[in-house]
């Protein structure tokens, strides 16, 4: 690295914070080093960039290291001398990319970032007080602006306002050219005396020809004669605007903003009056603030960026492509020089010298913002070329291709296989793959002179070259060396979709045979991985610092429980479920039922002499698992696949013997004791149910509880093995005759039939409409399809097919369900079909569903008809998920975006407030979403909780709720606890510890440096793809299954989008009691009494009401079934409310579906989702009304004002959307490399915004480290770590 790169990389590590400005002509000046006067790039003979060209030497600096354009001086000797003859300075090349250069232009140019912000008015728009299309008539030569109205100041013969744009093109043309008339002829009539004169004749001309639209002099004239005896003046281009925005006050102006503000309708800040003087007052306060001129927005000078960044590439057959950039520099300097030689000229007529101007603006335009433009500049192939700002934007800009998506060396991918003989640790690398990745590795120890005690030995290859023959030869004397560098260096392995954290985890490498990669099959849960072709890739971590990250916290091993629930997520899944099913299943009449065996080992030993089978019903003391619970001591009644089972599962926890296993020791009802009889409690025991995938999902729950960390990982591996072994043993197999028989269901089918036919009669005769038909129809198949179902699961329980391969696969829960069953032997049912959801049809039901059945299983065969339905079928879920996918993972990265600046950063904060948690149940049908438990557990206390029967305290104030004491509070009738929770919590850059409570992947209190907001963003954006897409409609009634579900109700509540007419609900916006419910001709009267007020609602028929008369209602109370709004609910019932029903909302929307997600993740969300005031009195502030402003900062602004005896800011809460959340961000570099990049950037450079890079991605961006994880420690700390972790695992 040379000291150059040193000291840029020590300058990146040192950057606290980026300020972004708007930069003046003498800042531009200042960074350049030369004018650009040339147009041309690079000589094409001799391949040297031209002298005052774009890629001139003398102003960017050398193209070769230390070597002048002229040769006169080279090699670093004459570092910094410049030469006499070329003026090239002698530096290193990497200079050409940060010397800037300039183009001083003739004519000043607006910028287009300030006068074209579509659809918000423009900066200079907004300063100016002219409406957008007006700037942009002014700028483009279209039409004239007044700068001065002149002396004369009766509006009667003035008739011009000052900043008035004069339409002389569009159709104010006639009212312009009267008002012109009006001023002439004053002029000719009462201010030239002499009636001789050619002023007169001159002005006695304007005035009649401005009659017409064709005009036989030039404007110019006409305005200079006006000028000439009133002082009236206009102007036209970025020069009129630059002596407009000269004349501006900002204080005047803000003043006068506020003042209007005032007489305004102050109350209703939606008013379009009210949001113009809103936005103006914005901007003129971030000029005012930033100390910056608004006459900055017009430009005297164009920078030029380093060559490097703009290259020319020659390509085969001496031919060149240049980056699109240069095409606009050489568009710009040469409409600069034309209008530079027809300025010096002095002849050429007013209308040409604007059209030069004109295109000049275009030019720089085209240059900084080319896709914005009415007619973008476009190659010769008709494609639009790409601007500094097409560079920057959209997911193959700067900020997201190159800033943050970073290119990658040292990787590979494979297709993966699966490795059972691996630790959870390993992964099977493909020797071809080791060669290649570890390659520097490899070739430093071939040609390493010194042992790792530092003694001098003799290098196995002499050169590199030599290396790289024996690695390309694969010779036999390199694999002590490949083992050793692999032995030292784990690997990262990732597989895409990475939806989650645990989508990358490390693992040491060892090297296999093949060209596959082999995975653990336990870990494929976390990756989302199967065997069926998936691809991974392999990422080696480099510097030392990286591989004790690797090791420390990314190793598979310390991935047990996953993050959205704080399940395990490495379970055992299909051969691994079989296995153990089958090794803990009971059966009576086995050989060697009755034996009591003294040790594990003698039964060991009897199972492998073939004297007692695995399933036979035995006898065991108590005292051969001395390291295990039990109720009491005696005899255990089990069985021999038992005893082989709980003996690879470790000290200090029960011994499982059924199913619903007790935590703490193994019941007495299976112990016989000392004094019974043995056989006969044999005989007389009950077969109990082997051990499916629940009951090794709750098993693997307590591991993680009982056994330390270190030991878990070798317990699931005794598991895993077991699994494989007796799946194995098990000869479990698929055949056709091993489908049990069903014949039951064409009696249903033909009843069906019957049926369907009386409704098509019915339909006919106009009794039923074609959508009740439907409705019936669809009804009475999906009755026929659930009753063929119960059968066969009815069918499937008996005893004869208690030892069937396929039943124990689906009762294991291996493989297999009862739909699958039913749809191999029973019949498929109702297939699906497309259907545009959006669409507004005349229908009221939507007929997403074929009304045809397939009858037949997949055992009989299906008919062509039926074969086809299917396929149409399958082909819309495949089609389906592909779309969901979409969908989901641009809500992940939203999410992600909105939430990823808060980290862990303080134990306590110290709030005294909470938020009041209880169960949640659906109201319609009374059924519990989410238990008390789920909500409370994991999570600190605000104040003690007390039983309310005997005052006695369960838990202290400020304490954890744990497991235990959770049961505890459950255990009484407590039915509501007040919790801390991050969205009250005062960490005005993060979350506090106590505030967020226990981090679900480890069980413990979450550890400082936590990215809590990204893991939030995760968890709730990885199972999106589970949820469904469908919208239910149940025809026109508006009922709870009318509305949006699933994916799109999630949509719905993250963007805070109103819900449709139709899903609506009335609420109500006065607490009180119902007091009559009356029918008119058009709707029902609801009439809501309080004590101050009563209210009345008029609903219609096709709503559904929730209330009866004498019902209590609260601010915000549903009055029908339906979607609430949550800008009306923030508006009626308050931001407490809105926080509590979006919760409760999004956990209905998961939860429904069978997805757990802790309500800590979500309250991350809307946190950040509704922490934004919007200012309606300013007080003693320098806040203006309309401004949003963060509750903290709110907070500490008010608790200053107060101390200092002044008045506080008076703001209310407001909700966004997490486009809006994640745009609104403090950091103007997370939010632009969000979306809408111009916009953010332009607003940045106005207010001379300050991004002090408290978040992620911003560290992400300038290449430093995150403030996050590893961030928060030390180096020393890290290498401890990692070295702790190699003792512990290996």
């Amino acid at each position: 690295m040379t000291k150059r790169n040193k000291k840029n990389n020590k300058l990146y590590k040192n950057i606290k914070a980026i300020k972004l400005s708007i930069a003046s002509n003498d800042t531009i000046l200042n960074w350049s080093e030369g004018e650009v006067t040339k147009a041309e790039t690079i000589n094409y003979k001799s391949l040297k960039p031209e002298p005052g060209g774009l890629f001139d030497e003398a102003i960017f600096g050398p193209v070769k290291d230390y070597e002048c354009a002229c040769g006169k001086f080279k090699k670093i000797k004459y570092r910094g001398v410049r030469c006499d003859r070329c003026g090239v300075w002698v530096t290193e090349s990497i200079v050409r990319r940060e010397r800037m250069g300039h183009i001083a232009l003739v004519s000043p140019v607006a910028h287009i970032w300030m006068s074209k912000e579509l659809p918000s008015p423009s900066k200079i728009s907004l300063v100016l007080n002219i409406s957008y299309k007006e700037v942009e008539q002014v700028l483009y030569f279209v039409n004239y602006i007044v700068l001065d109205t002149g002396k004369i100041k009766d509006p009667k013969i003035m008739p011009f306002k000052f900043k008035e744009v004069l339409d002389l093109a569009g159709k104010g043309s006639l009212t312009t050219r009267q008002k012109m008339r009006r001023v002439i002829g004053y002029i000719f009539r009462n201010l030239i005396k002499n009636r001789s004169s050619e002023d007169y004749r001159k002005g006695k001309i304007f005035y009649e020809s401005l009659k017409n639209s064709s005009l036989p002099f030039s404007l110019n004239d006409a305005f200079n004669y006006i000028k000439k005896y009133t002082g009236f003046r206009v102007g036209i281009g970025a020069e009129a605007i630059l002596e407009l925005l000269n004349k501006i006050d900002l204080n005047y102006e803000f003043s006068k903003l506020n003042d209007a503000l005032r007489k305004a309708k102050k109350d209703s800040v939606e008013d379009a009056k009210v949001k113009k003087i809103l936005r103006q007052l914005e901007t003129i306060s971030w000029f005012r603030n930033s100390k910056l001129h608004p006459k900055n927005m017009i430009l005297h000078t164009v920078p030029v960026i380093p060559p490097d960044i703009r290259p020319i590439i020659q390509l085969d057959g001496a031919k060149f492509t240049t980056s699109d950039i240069n095409n606009f520099y050489r568009r710009v300097i040469i409409r600069n020089d034309r209008l530079r030689r027809i300025l010096e000229d002095g002849t050429v007529p007013a209308i040409v010298v604007n059209n030069e101007k004109r295109l000049l603006q275009e030019s720089v335009d085209a240059l900084f913002d080319n896709s914005s433009r009415h007619k973008p500049a476009l190659s010769k192939d008709k494609r639009s070329l790409k601007s500094l700002t097409d560079r920057l934007k959209g997911k193959q800009g700067l900020f997201r291709h190159n800033l943050l998506g970073k290119r990658v060396d040292y990787s590979g991918r494979s297709v993966i296989v699966v490795g059972p003989e691996l630790k959870m640790y390993e992964v099977g690398i493909p020797a071809l793959m080791i060669l290649k990745l570890f390659k520097p590795f490899i070739i430093h120890g071939l040609i390493n002179k010194f042992d790792s005690n530092g003694n001098e030995i003799r290098p196995i290859a002499s050169s590199i070259r030599q290396a790289e023959d024996m690695i390309k030869n694969q010779d036999d004397l390199i694999w002590g060396i490949v083992y050793d560098v692999i032995k030292d260096r784990p690997v990262l392995l990732n597989r895409a979709p990475t939806l989650h954290r645990l989508g990358i985890q490390a693992f040491e490498p060892r090297i296999v045979d093949g060209k596959a990669i082999r995975l653990h099959p336990l870990v494929t849960t976390a990756f989302n991985a199967d065997f069926d072709g998936d691809q991974m890739a392999v990422h080696v971590p480099l510097s030392e610092n990286a591989v004790n990250e690797a090791r420390a916290i990314l190793l598979a091993s310390k991935h047990i429980l996953g993050l959205k629930d704080g399940r395990p997520i490495v379970t055992p899944t299909q051969d691994m479920v079989l296995g153990n099913y089958y090794l803990t299943t009971e059966r009576k009449g086995q050989t060697g039922e009755g034996i009591i065996f003294g040790t594990v080992h003698e039964a060991r030993a009897a199972y492998e002499a073939g004297k007692v089978h695995l399933h036979a019903i035995v006898g065991i003391s108590t005292k051969a698992f001395p390291n295990k619970h039990f109720e009491a001591q005696g005899t255990l009644i089990t069985t021999v696949g038992k005893i082989i089972f709980n003996d690879v599962l470790g000290d200090n926890i029960p011994y499982i013997n059924e199913g619903e296993f007790d935590e703490h020791a193994c019941p007495q009802k299976f112990i016989v004791p000392p004094s019974g009889d043995v056989r006969a409690a044999i005989a007389a025991h009950q077969v109990l149910p082997a051990f499916g995938k629940k009951v090794i999902s709750k098993l693997i729950d307590l591991l993680y509880t009982v056994v330390e960390f270190k030991d878990l990982p070798r317990i699931l591996e005794n598991i895993k093995a077991l699994g494989f072994k007796y799946s194995t043993h098990s000869s479990t197999t698929v055949s056709v005759f091993d489908i049990p028989k069903y014949s039951n269901k064409q009696q249903y089918f033909d009843e069906a039939d019957q049926q369907v036919l009386k409704y098509k009669q019915f339909y006919n005769k106009g009794l039923l409409t074609d959508d009740e038909r439907y409705k019936r129809v669809v009804k009475l198949w999906n009755g026929v399809k659930e009753k063929v179902s119960s059968e066969i699961q009815d069918l499937i329980k008996r005893e004869e097919y208690r030892d069937n391969s396929i039943v124990v696969m689906a009762d294991s829960g291996a493989r297999g369900n009862i739909s699958n069953f039913t749809q191999l032997f029973g019949m498929r049912g109702l297939m699906s079909k497309s259907f545009n959801y959006e669409r507004n049809n005349q229908s009221k039901i939507i007929k997403d569903t074929i009304e045809v059945p397939i009858k037949h299983s997949f055992l009989e065969g299906l008919t062509i008809n039926e074969y086809f339905n299917s396929s149409y079928g399958a082909r819309k879920g495949m089609t389906d998920t592909a779309m969901k996918t979409a969908k989901s993972g641009y809500m992940t990265r939203k999410l992600v975006d909105a939430t990823h600046e808060l980290i862990i950063n303080h134990d306590d904060c110290g709030t005294r407030k909470g938020i009041v948690v209880e169960a949640i149940v659906e109201t319609k049908t009374r059924s519990l979403v989410e238990s008390l438990f789920d909500r409370i557990v994991n999570r600190y206390t605000i104040g003690p909780i007390l039983d309310p029967e005997t005052k006695a305290e369960i838990v202290p104030a400020n304490s954890l709720i744990t497991q235990e004491l959770a049961k505890q509070i459950c255990a009484t009738s407590i039915k509501q606890v007040l919790v801390r929770s991050v969205i009250y919590c005062e960490r005005e850059n993060g979350v506090c510890q106590y505030c967020f409570g226990v981090d679900l992947s480890t069980g413990k209190l979450v550890e400082l440096g936590t990215a809590v907001g990204v893991i939030a963003a995760q968890s709730i954006g990885e199972p999106g793809t589970q949820l469904t897409m469908r919208t239910f409609h149940t025809g026109g009634v508006s009922t709870e299954n009318n509305l949006a579900q699933g994916f799109e109700r999630l949509k719905q509540i993250f963007e805070v989008v109103a819900p449709k007419d139709y899903e609506r609900c009335v609420i109500s916006e006065v607490k009180g009691v119902v007091k009559s419910i009356t029918t008119t001709q058009n709707a029902q009267e609801v009439l809501i009494e309080s004590s101050v007020d009563e209210r009345t609602y008029s609903i219609p028929f096709s709503a559904q009401l929730r209330v009866k008369v004498g019902d209590a209602v609260e601010l915000g109370s549903k009055i029908t079934e339906g979607s609430i709004d949550i800008r009306q609910l923030l508006r009626v019932a308050g931001i407490q409310r809105v926080r509590q029903y979006m919760i409760v909302e999004i956990q209905k929307v998961y939860r429904i579906q069978g997805i757990e997600i802790a309500d800590k993740y979500v309250e991350i969300i809307i946190r950040q989702l509704t922490s934004l005031l919007q200012v309606t009195d300013a007080g003693s502030s320098n806040l203006f009304v309309g401004q949003l402003v963060h509750s903290h900062h709110l907070n500490e602004l008010n608790k200053s004002l107060l101390l200092s005896g002044k008045m506080p800011v008076i703001a209310i809460n407001q909700v966004f959307g997490i486009d809006e959340a994640a745009s609104k961000s403090n950091s103007f570099l997370s939010a632009a490399s969000f979306q809408d990049t111009k916009k953010i950037l332009t607003d940045a450079a106005v207010k001379t915004q300050v991004d002090y890079l408290l978040g992620l991605k911003e560290n992400v961006i300038i290449g430093g480290k995150i403030p996050a994880g590893t961030g928060f420690l030390t180096d020393e700390e890290l290498a401890y770590l990692g070295a702790k972790t190699v003792q512990e695992e290996y």
